[in-house]
């Protein structure tokens, strides 16, 4: 085994629930992960200014990242760390470097009607032609214009995105990761440089010192500094930071097993994003009506994709059952849906009433009965209504991807924790009419563990290498489209005519 086999990196993958850290080692072509530490991630309800506010816990996080960092060292040091989360929240810096409170939750309700404020005073097909972005409420351009005017903003002197900010706590050093960077917005797509539209947007409309805010971008896989020695990390102090793809889905993407261009891809979890790889972005006016986005990848890709509300149904129909006294067994619970008849009630997993935490089996009755459909009866039928539902969207996006991308598309790739669930991906092969290929569930991580390896010399090559060493180390597996895509069909046009 050479000394680059032996080196251990760190990869600090945050998700919606819960964050993670899992060292990974290249030996063999091949890289083998172990997760030393899992904490929880969930919001919390603050009141403040007469409304109640959703934020993020960024400090128990740093703890449990802390936590996670000095068991990964403990053994043999560590070559390299690497942090990934979701994108576009962030938190605020004061003069002297401390943190303006907890930075507020993408799905709090203070964006809601933002956008249609923000287009009237920069059409969103001008704002499209330069940022490329699906319009989502939540973007950070519309998270800036709805602070607009409070104390917190007042006071800042630096704007970091949640890895930067962890980054920083590790490193001292302040930068914007750019794949990251470029959901919020606020960067043309093009350059992949900030946006001066977007910038002159916020300070002339809404008081907002972007320009001055907004710290230095850079590519992913730039070494940004050395974990200190005074952040309690024990034998971690001192290792490189590499600015991975931060944006989880950008690691996630880079950890694809595939073996040719012509792939599409579904990075599923709380959120799925579905699209595909592309070389350039796409900024034509159908694109944008059909609200696609063109977030920046590794290596100068662009991941032309369309956000889907993803698991997040299931996810908070598992808690609300819960919690009403019901210990649903998630596997069990699958099986029994996969008895359920299909498509038998079919919903729009992107309907903005989706997006907030409460009771998500009431809303998809709701939904039902508005659309003249029967609602879903039971946990087992709203559990096949969301599966269902999800494959039915990934089918309309990847075909859409496709068609706008100018591309041609031959497999499906299921990565992250939705490839685990055997029944979506065979309803996804099903509904696209193409094989599903899943696998990694740990997409994210070990992007992250790649992009760092070769940061720091472990490896060598393109992303075809990394992706070569991800099919060599995953278990994989491959669904086959069977059976009359008739009825899908049937069900896309209920929905969308």
């Amino acid at each position: 085994m050479s000394a680059a086999e032996a080196r251990v990196h760190a990869a600090v993958d945050l998700g919606a629930s819960s964050g993670r850290v899992i060292t990974g080692r290249v030996r063999d072509g091949r890289l083998r992960t172990e997760e030393v530490a899992r904490f929880p991630n969930g919001p919390v309800t603050v009141p403040a200014g007469g409304r109640a506010t959703l934020h993020w816990d960024v400090l128990s996080l740093y703890a449990g990242v802390l936590g996670g960092l000095r068991r990964a060292a403990a053994h043999d040091g560590l070559a390299s760390v690497g942090v990934d989360s979701w994108a576009v929240d962030y938190g605020l810096l004061d003069a002297d470097g401390g943190l303006l409170g907890n930075p507020v939750h993408y799905r709090d309700a203070r964006t809601d009607g933002v956008p249609e404020r923000v287009f009237a005073h920069l059409p969103a097909e001008e704002m499209y032609a330069v940022n490329g972005l699906q319009v989502q409420p939540f973007n950070t351009v519309f998270q800036l214009a709805a602070a607009s005017g409070s104390a917190q903003l007042a006071a800042a002197r630096d704007l970091l995105l949640v890895p930067d900010l962890l980054g920083y706590w590790l490193t001292g050093e302040r930068v914007a990761e750019l794949t990251n960077a470029s959901t919020t917005g606020l960067v043309d797509v093009r350059s992949r440089q900030w946006a001066g539209v977007c910038l002159d947007l916020l300070e002339r409309c809404y008081g907002v010192a972007a320009r001055e805010l907004l710290p230095p971008l850079v590519e992913p896989g730039t070494v940004v500094g050395a974990l200190r020695g005074d952040a309690g990390l024990g034998p971690a102090a001192g290792a490189p930071l590499v600015a991975v793809g931060s944006h989880d889905t950008a690691s996630a993407v880079v950890a694809v097993p595939a073996d040719t261009p012509r792939f599409a891809y579904v990075s599923s979890g709380t959120w799925s994003l579905v699209g595909v790889e592309l070389t350039a972005p796409v900024r034509t006016e159908a694109g944008r009506v059909a609200n696609f986005t063109n977030e920046l990848g590794v290596d100068g890709t662009v991941r032309y994709l369309r956000n889907v509300m993803g698991l997040w149904l299931l996810q908070e129909s598992l808690r609300t059952w819960r919690e009403q006294g019901s210990e649903v067994d998630l596997a069990d619970l699958l099986a029994r849906a996969a008895r359920v008849p299909a498509l038998g009630c079919v919903v729009d997993v992107d309907d903005p009433r989706f997006l907030p935490p409460g009771d998500m089996p009431a809303r998809i009755a709701a939904f039902a009965a508005e659309t003249g459909q029967r609602p879903p009866e039971g946990e087992a039928e709203v559990a096949r209504c969301v599966v269902d539902s999800l494959a039915l969207a990934y089918r309309r996006a990847v075909r859409r991807a496709a068609e706008l991308g100018g591309t041609d598309v031959d497999v499906v790739h299921v990565v992250g924790g939705g490839s685990r669930n055997a029944l979506l991906c065979q309803l996804t092969a099903d509904a696209v009419g193409l094989p599903v290929v899943a696998g990694p569930a740990e997409g994210a991580a070990m992007g992250n563990l790649l992009v760092q390896a070769r940061a720091v010399g472990a490896v060598e090559g393109e992303l075809a290498d990394l992706r070569r060493i991800v099919a060599a180390s995953a278990e994989l597996r491959r669904y086959e489209p069977g059976g009359d895509r008739a009825p899908w069909e049937a069900a896309e046009r209920r929905l969308w005519g």
